[in-house]
């Protein structure tokens, strides 16, 4: 009986670069994305640098440009889950303008007057919840599809909002409230350090946790999650509230920066969120998500509005250049999207 023999290939000498093959895989990878986003959001500053000058290279405008980054940053988080698990959420925007109304009530103000202002943190937090918990009931157990429920809630959150407030701006009095969400933390806004800890907390639960490989399982296949043992239905409610929550977060961030609740906070912060998510590198078809991708897409969306800003042009041309950069996004998807499959 012959044998065969196999000859193993002796090891690359030590010094000698690695393969092209895996550096084109890296380069293609996560790792690969985010340093494209570095690039962009580079290239942005280098522009605002240029054109702006010293306006724009200060210490207080980067600030500024993190600051306004925050509040539709922790919605875009909470996005990233949804659109992970292959859902959409059109309603945060409406949600957690709903949220600071009822969170800036009189009444709810002069509880918290009696108790602790963390009482209004607590409301805003429960009405955004109890929201995306009333998308995740309708979406994986009334089976409605996910566009049509959270546009659904959309109108309705807003609608309630008008009706609670009655159409009119209701001011926040609790200076204790005002005095935390305006204060700095070693030299940062306190709005900055709870964006910040909230994308940690993200990235934890997302890539570090059983939670987060479940939703990215059953945004890629959720028949076969299903038979994985995975309760799809109940995992797609626990997601949407989530969304809710953090849109409850954003609303109590809101409430501090503006000093007042009303029905029109949030006005298409949907959109805003879905187009950082999805620039980010999140596959809106679901199964692949990205929190540091979706923390640059809100970086680089919050600059390029402030070089527009600083070199005093049209919202017209902000918004086609957004859209331009939005195209390419999707684009750029299809394309790895389509490489990996030919992979298989």
């Amino acid at each position: 009986m012959s044998e065969q023999i196999t000859q193993a290939a002796p090891p690359a000498p030590a010094g000698v670069d690695a393969p092209p093959g895996v550096i084109k895989r890296m380069l293609g990878g996560s790792a690969g994305r985010n340093l494209g986003l570095v690039i962009a959001l580079a290239v942005l500053i280098a522009v605002g640098a240029i054109t702006a000058g010293d306006r724009f290279a200060s210490l207080d405008n980067v600030i500024t440009i993190i600051r306004f980054a925050s509040i539709i940053g922790v919605i875009s988080i909470g996005m990233t889950f949804v659109i992970t698990a292959g859902g959409i959420d059109l309603s945060v925007g409406s949600v957690m303008g709903l949220s600071t109304v009822v969170a800036s009530l009189a009444a709810v103000q002069l509880a918290s007057t009696q108790t602790s202002w963390l009482l209004m943190v607590v409301i805003a937090l429960a009405v955004g919840t109890l929201a995306g918990f009333v998308n995740g009931i309708v979406i994986a157990y009334g089976k409605v599809v996910a566009f049509m429920a959270t546009l659904a809630m959309l109108v309705g959150a807003r609608g309630l909002a008008e009706l609670i407030s009655n159409r009119s701006t209701q001011i926040v009095n609790n200076q204790d409230f005002l005095g935390f969400f305006r204060s700095d933390l070693l030299g940062l806004p306190i709005l900055i350090w709870i964006f910040l800890v909230v994308a940690i907390a993200g990235w934890i639960v997302l890539n570090r946790t059983t939670f987060g490989r479940r939703t990215v399982a059953v945004g890629g296949n959720p028949e076969a999650s299903r038979l994985a043992g995975i309760k799809v239905k109940r995992h797609m409610v626990y997601i949407y509230m989530i969304a809710g929550l953090t849109s409850g977060v954003a609303a109590v961030m809101m409430l501090g920066r503006t000093t007042a609740g009303t029905a029109t906070h949030g006005t298409l912060y949907e959109l805003d969120a879905i187009a950082a998510v999805v620039v980010g590198g999140t596959l809106l078809i679901g199964g692949r998500g990205t929190i540091v991708g979706t923390v640059l897409g809100v970086l680089i969306f919050s600059t390029l509005t402030n070089v527009f800003t600083q070199n005093n042009l049209s919202t017209s041309v902000q918004n086609v250049a957004k859209g331009v950069i939005i195209v390419a996004a999707v684009l750029l998807q299809q394309r790895f999207a389509s490489r990996g499959s030919r992979g298989k």
